[in-house]
């Protein structure tokens, strides 16, 4: 089972992997199609660019400004303001050619820019698939180990998963218990705004007392106040202490999420899965918080990245717990427990952080 256990970490952190590889091949495939668009643009501005001084180049020739020369201007000037009209024409053309070629210039290193970009881009897709490609080859390999080790303990497996079954449903209702009485307690609280006046001393006295029969010791009669208020009385709440806070870390505003992540208690482990139809560890923190409007990373370490750490004598109901360097993760349900999706082959069940591996292995926790 210890081997058991280190196969799943492996798989775990390779799963993690390969979602992180993920995350940058959308990134990679998102610069591709910008590097495309842009080679594009500068390609047509470079081809607009060189009909413009094509152009430019043939009405020099067949105006004969090509074999003019600042004397011909000069000579062929009819009077004062046709001269400088000349001077001035050919000081805008030498502008405009002057213009169009540092245009020429400019977009054909923006093609060639583009290019090299779009190469490097490339390449880099192609080490990440690569790198995925590697890395589902590894877990494959080791799914195939994990399950010849399985079927060399069936018989010792089949208890265990019987035992563990118990041992959830035990956690299961534990759980429930506990948000049930926390729910009861804060409608307590509520009630107990609400306080019982004490009855008036004249009513008090005002009340017949039945005579004591002959015989009996007086001292065993007695007047009892009604019922109702003494129930009343009794429900109310002791005073308690506010729970503390890690220094820094606010209050917890997504304790919501625990009821929703136990609705999918029984579901199925999928490596890389982000659904009903099956959860890796962190696609399965993804998906509840998604349903509150918390918008998180397909990843362990980067969900480790978001929110305030916390300590874990601060834990709260909706706060995120790390184990195993980053590899996996799950959320705190209150009571020492947390519910997560463990390792291929198992179901998002309910554990507890003192169990001999994650107490071990336990990293830290944020809350968001």
């Amino acid at each position: 089972m210890a081997q058991i256990r280190e196969i799943d970490s492996t798989l775990a952190r390779a799963a993690e992997a390969y979602n992180l590889a993920n995350i940058q091949l959308d990134r990679i495939e998102g610069e591709q199609r910008r590097n495309t668009r842009s080679l594009a643009l500068a390609q047509t501005n470079l081809r607009r660019a060189q009909a413009a001084l094509q152009a430019r180049l043939v009405a020099i020739y067949t105006s004969g400004q090509a074999r003019g020369s600042t004397v011909e201007v000069l000579l062929g000037a009819t009077s004062l303001d046709d001269l400088i009209s000349r001077l001035d024409t050919v000081e805008r053309v030498s502008s405009q050619d002057a213009r169009v070629l540092r245009e020429v210039v400019s977009f054909r290193t923006a093609v060639q820019t583009r290019r090299t970009e779009l190469a490097r881009a490339r390449g880099e897709q192609r080490r990440t698939v690569d790198a995925r490609a590697a890395q589902r080859a590894e877990v494959e390999r080791r799914l195939v180990e994990r399950q010849g080790l399985l079927g060399s303990i069936r018989g010792e497996l089949a208890r265990l998963e019987a035992e563990e079954r118990a041992r959830q449903q035990l956690l299961l209702r534990q759980a429930r218990a506990r948000l049930a009485a926390e729910a009861a307690a804060a409608t307590a609280r509520r009630r107990a705004a609400v306080r019982v006046q004490p009855e008036a001393p004249a009513a008090a006295a005002a009340r017949p007392v039945e005579p004591a029969v002959v015989g009996e010791p007086v001292a065993e009669v007695v007047v009892e106040a009604p019922e109702e208020e003494v129930l009343e009385v009794a429900s109310e709440p002791e005073p308690t202490e506010p729970e503390q806070i890690s220094a820094g870390a606010p209050a917890a505003r997504y304790g919501g999420v625990v009821s929703i992540a136990m609705g999918y208690l029984g579901t199925p482990y999928l490596w890389g899965g982000a659904s009903p139809d099956g959860f890796d560890c962190s696609g399965f923190i993804m998906y509840v918080y998604a349903q509150l409007g918390v918008s998180l990373p397909h990843n362990a370490a980067a969900q480790y990245g978001t929110g305030t750490p916390v300590s874990q004598s601060d834990l709260q109901p909706g706060d995120l717990v790390f184990f195993d360097g980053l590899g996996h993760n799950g959320i705190y349900i209150g009571g020492g427990q947390f519910i997560h999706s463990p390792h291929t082959g198992d179901v998002v069940k309910i554990s507890g952080l003192s169990d001999s591996w994650y107490a071990s292995t336990y990293v830290g926790a944020r809350r968001l």
